[in-house]
């Protein structure tokens, strides 16, 4: 009996040209995704040039257990409207939340600080 070598041609590989156009697309697909973002959320780190509030135009308390903005506005203000109290010591303390925690230095405006 006589055997017979089987071999396979050997090819290369050939892209065409729109091959090399898609494959350059998906290689790329992931710096310009990765550039987006850092285009569109890189602007929430950056400094202001805004100054901070001036020295003693403020008075600082200490927040007590079950304090509220509302509550706290309440007793610096009783005349004042509290939400206007609260919006104006929530942007001097820039509590994104509104909320306060027991224990908590919070810096209220001078015109409401208590009379010690």
């Amino acid at each position: 009996m006589s055997s017979i070598a089987v071999t396979a041609p050997t090819t290369r590989l050939r892209i065409t040209a729109r091959g090399r156009r898609v494959v350059a697309f998906l290689v790329s697909l992931p710096l310009v995704v990765a550039l987006g973002v850092a285009i569109v959320g890189g602007g929430a780190a950056l400094a202001s040039n805004e100054g901070g509030a001036a020295a003693g135009s403020f008075a600082e308390i200490t927040v007590m257990s079950g304090d509220t903005l509302w509550s706290i506005a309440e007793d610096l203000a009783p005349a004042a409207d509290p939400r206007d109290v609260v919006a104006q010591i929530t942007r001097l303390n820039a509590l994104s939340g509104g909320s306060v925690t027991a224990g908590q230095r919070i810096a209220i405006p001078a015109r409401y600080a208590p009379a010690d």
